[in-house]
């Protein structure tokens, strides 16, 4: 077995399991260590997160977790913009889609490092 692959395996299951996006990691993986084009590295992304969703939704609704009237509108936008970016990638070149996608990663990572913690429900709730 490829220790690379295992690393990025468990890396990205850890980071998807504290719910911080654990899908950066497999497609970097995907796109860098194996040469996978980037469509089709955030098309396997997208499978891995199919299974790894069913599973906390279920969690999260038996803990009543969930609100609805919340989720099942925006559930509904996520399917749509699914598929407009389906459309798009079309006419967009696995180059550029590289490019796009390194870019939006960069933006997501300054907007973490400089944006203030705000304190949550939960964590009022330790106290």
């Amino acid at each position: 077995m490829n220790i690379t692959a295992l690393l990025a395996g468990l890396f990205s299951g850890i980071i998807g399991g504290m719910g911080m996006g654990g899908g950066a990691v497999l497609i970097i993986y995907l796109s860098l260590f194996t040469d996978t084009p980037q469509l089709k590295s955030q098309g396997i992304n997208l499978l891995f997160f199919i299974p790894i969703g069913l599973t906390a939704l279920i969690i999260y609704a038996f803990k009543k977790q969930i609100k609805w009237k919340t989720v099942l509108p925006l559930s509904l936008y996520g399917v749509i913009g699914t598929f407009l970016g389906i459309m798009l990638t079309k006419y967009i070149s696995n180059d550029w889609l590289s490019k796009i996608f390194g870019v939006f990663l960069i933006l997501m990572a300054l907007k973490e490092f400089f944006t203030k913690k705000t304190k949550t429900v939960e964590n009022d709730n330790k106290k």
